[in-house]
């Protein structure tokens, strides 16, 4: 049974500063037994980013669509797990207003980096909450899950301009305001109509990630974790990207050679 306290204690072991920014991708279920379950996972991440900001996906994605296509934040679950949803609700966390890709932000600077949201008009836009992670030198802990839930590799490739990552034209979707009127978002959507789903390739990354040190392995309760940084991310994947712009989609594994010369990070 894990004990509020044994949780920070992983994440201390981890690497992590309190002054952090953390993204972090879950899976309740792999934590194992904890006392107090997922409201004591929360607070123990609440509790030791104190002076860090601490950032959830509360995407929707698979909710919104053509026909269901009102976005409230205030009222629209999560599709990406238990913690997400309860993380939304909780005083003083923030919630962005992105129709299929919303953020949930606590901490330092949390309404400041989830603005202009509504605005953006692809998943994971340069400029917007996935980019940001880099100027605040931000990392990513994939929780008991692995690359394929790793959204901010989808903001790199969009950064990168990866053909193919994109649907031909936009779903019209309306945004329900803070002062309750309703902006127009026309957003384009993930797709590859030659391949199938684009994350599903992520995990061909994970070794030059791990060989780069960009990534590491850890653990948080019994979860085997993968804890990243996300300005080394970027680099890995820029560096192997410019290979083969498609090599993800293309190729069956990515070969080592392109990322063996690369220098380590510290």
């Amino acid at each position: 049974m894990y004990t509020k306290q044994a949780l920070i204690t992983n994440l201390r072991n981890m690497g992590i500063q309190e002054n952090d920014t953390l993204l972090i991708h879950s899976s309740m279920k792999s934590i194992g037994d904890v006392d107090g379950g997922a409201e004591t996972v929360l607070d123990s991440f609440m509790e030791y980013l104190s002076d860090g900001l601490l950032l959830l996906p509360t995407h929707t994605w698979a909710n919104m669509n053509e026909t269901h296509n009102i976005f409230d934040p205030e009222k629209e679950p999560s599709c990406v797990g238990l913690l997400t949803n309860l993380f939304m609700k909780r005083e003083g966390v923030v919630r962005s207003l992105h129709p299929t890709h919303s953020m949930a932000a606590y901490g330092k600077d949390n309404k400041e980096f989830i603005k202009g949201e509504e605005n953006i008009t692809t998943p994971c836009s340069p400029g917007g909450c996935y980019d940001r992670l880099r100027t605040r030198n931000g990392k990513i802990l994939l929780l008991g899950v692995n690359h394929i839930r790793n959204t901010y590799l989808h903001f790199v490739e969009e950064a990168l301009n990866v053909p193919d990552r994109l649907t031909e034209k936009p779903t019209l979707f309306h945004i329900v305001m803070p002062d309750k009127t309703m902006k127009e978002n026309h957003m384009y959507r993930h797709f590859n109509k030659a391949k199938g789903p684009i994350s599903d390739r992520y995990s061909k990354l994970e070794q030059a990630f791990f060989d780069t040190n960009v990534a590491k392995e850890v653990y948080f309760g019994d979860a085997r974790c993968i804890l990243c940084d996300a300005n080394g991310l970027y680099d890995v994947m820029e560096h192997i990207l410019s290979q083969q712009i498609n090599c993800i989609m293309e190729l069956d594994t990515i070969p080592e050679t392109w990322w063996e010369t690369m220098p380590k990070i510290s």
